[in-house]
């Protein structure tokens, strides 16, 4: 690997590594949402959709219209109606309506449209805001599946999740609330205080007169309350975080009795959610206080001068009803926007983080074209002098100039002691990560220039801990060929040893296994894997302890499997059974992540090295059983 070519990955791992840690200290990430500035990185996903938006728009002005022609009616009621059955001259001829039920018909009739109207504002926006959402939820968590292992090595899961539900729902409540009241509360306010003036202007000055009264409030609280939502955010994630750790491992957790020190701890968390939404609450409360007392006293000394208006003739009675329904609008739309403002700098901290994850950038590069495989795929691999170590742990390497070749249909056991960088040779096959020094090939090809999609279709893995997933169990056998018949599942089962205790459950096949599969056993859960591996059918073929929780009766039928599947395939094998690794073409035997022995299982044992101490110990009976 050229110095240059070196740089480069120091520089995607130090990237990695380093937006890891950013997402460790999220309280700095909810600390740079000072304005609305990162909602606008929404307005893609919201002008996908222009015939929602449309609608929204046609009626929000409606809505907002009838709400300032509302008063207009109020005061006709008012003056014309109240006038008695023969109404002024001054008032409007309504036809068939005239007379004193002719005015309330018509308030009711601006009535029932306003209400029409909001209506269906509220159904388009909230339409609009779900899908908005759900095309974001789908394009992080899709983006979430292209990051590579080193993002998810130094990355809390739980804040991820976090993110991805609690953040996207501040989002939903903006894009389907908030900014349609604040879009609305901007139309109406507007129009309420030049109507206002139109009305009365004297008025007009003493209810503008208000607005320092309130604003002050609003602006000495309203980062407080900002920040302390945010602390409020950070708390709720470390305790669903902690909670979901737990629950995870709930067998451990009850195994070791830790039963009311996890709950100690969680509820401790949920206390601290508490203290702090408390001191939220708190000054909001005193900030409401205020502002109310402000609002209300102030109205208050309106109506008095209003009133003094009334009886001097200089207003009548409509006017005055009018006027204070264009103020109660104005004011109450100052308090709405204050609220929505809040709402609107927690989601734009919110959208901040969700595309600061979709920002995120695997560490793992592609050439451009790839590189594509010939067809059909031999599976020859060689690791050339490859030299690796985690982001975690860049200071202690995981495999040391590591080379080997395997050939086409080729099996190869991988032994040594814990730590001797056996999975790290697959995870690497995988491409999961790359080599700090030296190349991987498969065919000839650096899988360095290879699409990762392309080069893990020519893979099968059977993990040691083979994770299962909720479905049902052909849906898990199926997971490795989504597209397989049920034919082709039945026969990679029987395969695997796993048809006959599939058909003893409650409804075969097609029995949900639920969350992590905890209602089989280790072995069942093993041959399931197993038989996914086979249903893949790839070209090389990667068992990492694919027997280790499996019976000897049952490991003996499925190494027969294991053989015929190897048949045609290259396979690797991590193994400490000793009948896997009888039966490969060679051994490679790793020791602190580098290669100390390659041979024959009978080879090993005579030349008398750590292989021989390793079957010695770890397998000192089968050793003797099979050498009698």
């Amino acid at each position: 690997m050229s110095q240059q070519q070196a740089a480069a990955d120091a520089v995607d791992e130090a990237r990695g590594s380093g937006f890891a840690a950013e997402l460790e200290r999220d309280q700095a990430h909810r600390d740079k949402a000072k304005s609305v500035q990162p909602l606008r990185r929404l307005v893609p996903y919201i002008t996908r959709y222009p015939g929602l938006l449309l609608a929204f728009a046609v009626f929000l002005v409606l809505a907002s219209s009838l709400t300032l022609l509302l008063p207009a009616a109020f005061r006709l009621v008012v003056d014309c109606g109240f006038a008695g059955a023969t109404p002024p001259a001054a008032c409007p001829s309504l036809g068939a309506g005239e007379g004193l039920g002719g005015y309330f018909i018509a308030g009711m009739g601006v009535a029932i449209l306003l209400g029409l109207a909001s209506a269906f504002r509220f159904y388009f926006i909230s339409r609009l805001g779900e899908r908005v959402v759900a095309d974001l939820r789908r394009d992080v968590f899709g983006h979430l599946l292209s990051l590579d292992a080193g993002f998810y090595a130094t990355t809390r899961t739980g804040e991820v999740l976090s993110r991805l539900t609690t953040d996207t729902t501040l989002i939903q409540t903006v894009v389907g609330s908030s900014i349609s009241v604040a879009l609305r509360t901007v139309a109406t306010t507007t129009g309420a205080l030049v109507l206002m003036v139109v009305v009365s202007w004297k008025l007009a000055l003493l209810v503008l007169a208000l607005g320092p009264l309130i604003l002050g409030p609003i602006m000495l609280f309203g980062r407080r309350i900002q920040r302390l939502s945010r602390v409020s955010q950070d708390n709720l994630a470390d305790a669903s975080a902690r909670a979901g750790e737990t629950l995870q491992a709930i067998d451990t957790v009850q195994a070791f009795t830790r039963e009311s020190e996890e709950s100690g701890r969680f509820a401790e968390a949920v206390e601290m959610t508490f203290a702090s939404a408390m001191r939220r609450i708190d000054v909001r409360s005193i900030m409401t206080a205020l502002i109310f007392s402000v609002i209300l006293s102030g109205l208050i000394a309106v109506l008095w001068f209003g009133a003094l208006q009334v009886q001097a003739g200089a207003m009548t009675p409509g006017a005055m009803t009018q006027f204070v329904m264009y103020a109660f609008v104005a004011v109450s739309g100052v308090g709405m926007l204050t609220e929505t403002y809040t709402e609107m700098m927690r989601a734009a901290g919110a959208t901040e983080r969700l595309m600061e994850l979709l920002a995120a950038r695997s560490t793992l590069p592609v050439s451009e074209p790839p590189a594509m495989l010939e067809q059909p795929v031999r599976g020859a691999i060689s690791f050339e002098d490859v030299s690796f170590a985690y982001p975690t742990r860049p200071d202690t390497p995981a495999l040391r100039d590591v080379s080997l070749t395997v050939e086409p249909g080729e099996t190869v056991a991988i032994v040594g002691p814990s730590g001797a960088g056996k999975s790290t040779l697959f995870q690497l096959m995988l491409r999961l990560h790359d080599p700090v020094s030296g190349r991987v090939r498969l065919d000839g090809t650096d899988i360095s220039q290879l699409d990762p999609q392309d080069l893990r279709r020519q893979l099968a893995i059977v993990q040691q801990n083979a994770p299962l997933f909720s479905g049902s169990v052909a849906d898990n056998i199926r997971f490795g060929r989504p597209d397989a018949s049920e034919a082709d599942v039945r026969a990679a089962a029987q395969a695997a040893n796993a048809d006959g205790f599939i058909e003893a459950l409650p409804q075969g096949y097609q029995t949900s296994l639920g969350e992590r599969a905890a209602t089989l056993s280790g072995g069942q859960r093993q041959r399931l894997a197993i038989a996914r591996a086979i249903l893949r059918d790839a070209p090389v073929l990667l068992l990492d302890e694919a027997t280790s929780a499996l019976d000897s009766e049952s490991e003996q039928l499925i190494q027969t499997a294991v053989e015929r599947l190897s048949e045609g395939r290259t396979t690797l094998v991590i193994a400490h059974r000793l009948a896997t690794v009888r039966s490969a073409d060679r051994i490679v035997v790793l020791e602190d992540g580098a290669v100390v022995d390659i041979g024959r299982h009978d080879d090993l044992l005579k030349r008398g090295g750590l292989y021989a101490r390793y079957v010695e110990l770890q397998f000192g009976q089968e050793a003797g059983a099979g050498e009698r």
